[in-house]
Order: structure tokens, then C-alpha cells, then sequence
């Protein structure tokens, strides 16, 4: 049997990864009987653990909100520092740290107090945060109670629009939280279409646990990562980008060939049309061709010309390199007849 004090963090530690235990089946995974089971609660209870208990035969514990945090190595202040700096992290963009900082985050969120979550709160609804590079923010208030209801494998019920722009309520069994591309995902099996979907949580708002516990669903896909990257392959629209190249015909379908249609001018000049994915993936191509080019359309392909110059213009700068300036006439990279 484990000693008196590594078995009472590990007692901690299961407290913190379901909302709810039996009592006998906490027992068995810690190896105890149910009456050392009711001590190891007492002494948590002794360190200021807000631990809950529910007697009789289905009776079991949680971990709680308490009237003061829980004597761990921060105060008040720290606590408060603490969750909105997780909030921030949630949302970084960086590999690794933005998932863990959201499953820390619940954890801190459970055992805090009202009065320092409304503090919390506040700083979140004062202050502004930025971000490097594009794509929608998702809320640090609506990743946390997703992120506890994968935990405790609660049905949540949410407000949601779809790409299409219409509204819906969905009621989901929440399984996994996946950061792909600066955009967050939640994977749920959606009990109104009866079938796997991802949701962007930039397109959730009002996300309510239910209460209602559920056992767990088979994923059909390696893991959620896997799941949400088919679903966006699978969704992904096509885009078809329209230029005018100045560039000899010949030069042009040479590089373009495979991918877009060329049309010769008689002005030196040709005009193409390019399908791809994104508009990125044409700029790559236009740019390719080694001449000056005007995109026609879609806006979309436009803006993103546009910062893709800006970023080149800088790098150029960062080197000493002089940029060339494009006269009233020239209608260069981004421009749009």
C-alpha cells in the first residue's frame, strides 16, 4: 500500500479528473478500503481541499468550490494571476502549451471561490489581448466549461452557427478540445444529427452543462486531431482565383499549366484562372511566374495578396533591402480591377 502522503495526491489528482466518484470505485483504484478511503478524504478536508461527500450505497465524493482556495503555494492574488494568464495561454496559438492551459485551467476554475472568479472575470472583460498572426479568438470563459464537460462527460447543450450562417441549439456528448491552426475545435457526438461533428468554438456561444452524465462513444478516427483535420479536408471549397499575368503565354502556361487555365491577351499580357484550395496556394503560383500580376478576384484573394506583400516588405526592410514602390498606374500584387 501507498504511503499516508503520496496516496493522498494521488487521491487529489483523481478528484481533479471527474467531477463525480463512486466511493467504491474510487477505493478500488487507490487500492483502499472504504473506511481509509474516508480519512485520506478528512486529511485533504484538513489541507483545505473542499471535498463533498454523498452517503449510502451510491454515494461517492467530489472535489468542490470551497469559501477560500485551498492552501496550495499561491494566494489570493496569484490565483487570480494564475487563471487569467491560463486564459491568455489558451489562446497562443503555441503548440502544446494552449491545450494544457486549458486543462489547467479547469482545475484552477473549479476549487476558486466566487468572489475570486468574479475578479477573474473582470480583468477578461476590461482589458484587451493580441494575438500574432490571423484567425477568429475563441473564448477562455466557453474553453474552460467545455473543457470540464469533456472531463466529466456531461452533455452540454449550446448555441451554434454553422458556416452557412445559420443558428441552431445542438446537444452534444462532448469528447476531446483540438487546437488546429490558431483555430479551436471541440469533436462531440451531436445527438440532434445523431452522428461525429466538430465545432469551431468561435461559432458557440452559451454552452450550459446539462447535468446529464454519459458513457463515452467510440471515435471513428485514430484521435479528435485526426478527426477534425478529415472533416476539414472534406469541407474545404475550392477557390477560384482570376489574375492578369504580364508575362509571355508561353512562360505562363509553362508554370500554370497544370493548375489553371491560361487565355493569351494579344497586350503581352494573359489572363488566368486558378482553382485551389485557398487563395495562398494561387499567389504561390502567380508568384511563380516571375512577372508583375493584378488579381481580379475573389476580395478574399485580394486581401490575402495584400498581406503577403506587407510581409515581404518587411522582411526586405529587416534586411536593408530597398522595396519597390508600385506608381498610381501600377497595379501590382493585391490590386484588384
Amino acid at each position: 500500500m501507498a504511503s499516508t502522503g503520496s496516496r493522498a495526491l494521488q487521491l487529489l489528482s483523481l478528484l481533479q479528473t471527474h467531477r463525480y466518484w463512486p466511493g467504491q470505485e474510487l477505493a478500488e483504484r487507490l487500492g483502499v478500503s472504504p473506511r481509509t478511503l474516508r480519512r485520506d478524504v478528512e486529511r485533504l478536508r484538513d489541507l483545505g481541499y473542499p471535498v463533498d461527500a454523498t452517503r449510502g450505497v451510491a454515494g461517492g465524493y467530489q472535489l468542490a468550490a470551497g469559501a477560500s482556495l485551498p492552501p496550495l503555494v499561491v494566494d489570493d492574488d496569484e490565483a487570480v494571476a494564475l487563471a487569467v494568464g491560463l486564459r491568455t495561454a489558451a489562446q497562443s496559438g503555441i503548440a502544446g502549451v494552449d491545450e494544457a492551459s486549458v486543462r489547467a485551467l479547469a482545475k484552477v476554475v473549479q476549487v476558486m471561490p466566487p468572489q475570486l472568479r468574479r475578479r477573474v472575470d473582470a480583468l477578461r472583460t476590461t482589458t484587451l489581448s493580441t494575438t500574432f498572426g490571423p484567425g477568429p479568438t475563441a473564448d477562455a470563459g466557453v474553453l474552460t466549461v467545455l473543457a470540464q464537460a469533456c472531463r466529466d462527460e456531461e452533455r452540454l447543450d449550446f448555441a451554434y452557427v454553422a458556416r452557412d450562417g445559420q443558428a441552431s441549439t445542438r446537444t452534444v456528448e462532448p469528447h476531446r478540445l483540438v487546437s488546429i491552426e490558431r483555430r479551436w475545435y471541440l469533436v462531440a457526438y451531436d445527438l440532434t444529427r445523431f452522428d461525429w461533428r466538430s465545432f469551431r468554438l468561435d461559432r458557440i456561444a452559451e454552452p450550459r452543462p446539462t447535468g446529464t452524465r454519459f458513457r463515452p462513444r467510440t471515435l471513428p478516427a485514430e484521435d479528435a486531431a485526426e478527426y477534425v483535420r478529415e472533416s476539414l479536408h472534406s469541407a474545404v471549397e475550392p477557390m477560384v482565383v482570376e489574375a492578369i499575368v504580364e508575362a509571355p503565354h508561353d512562360r505562363v502556361l509553362d508554370v500554370l499549366g497544370r493548375w489553371a487555365t491560361v487565355e493569351e491577351r494579344g497586350d503581352g499580357t494573359c489572363f488566368v484562372r486558378i482553382t485551389a484550395d485557398s487563395a495562398e496556394w494561387a499567389l504561390f503560383g502567380l508568384a511563380a511566374v516571375d512577372g508583375p500580376f493584378r488579381i481580379v478576384g475573389p476580395e478574399e484573394a485580394v486581401v490575402a495578396a495584400a498581406d503577403w506583400g506587407e510581409r515581404f516588405t518587411r522582411s526586405a526592410a529587416a534586411l536593408g533591402i530597398e522595396a519597390a514602390t508600385a506608381g498610381p498606374d501600377d497595379h501590382a500584387l493585391g490590386s484588384k480591377g
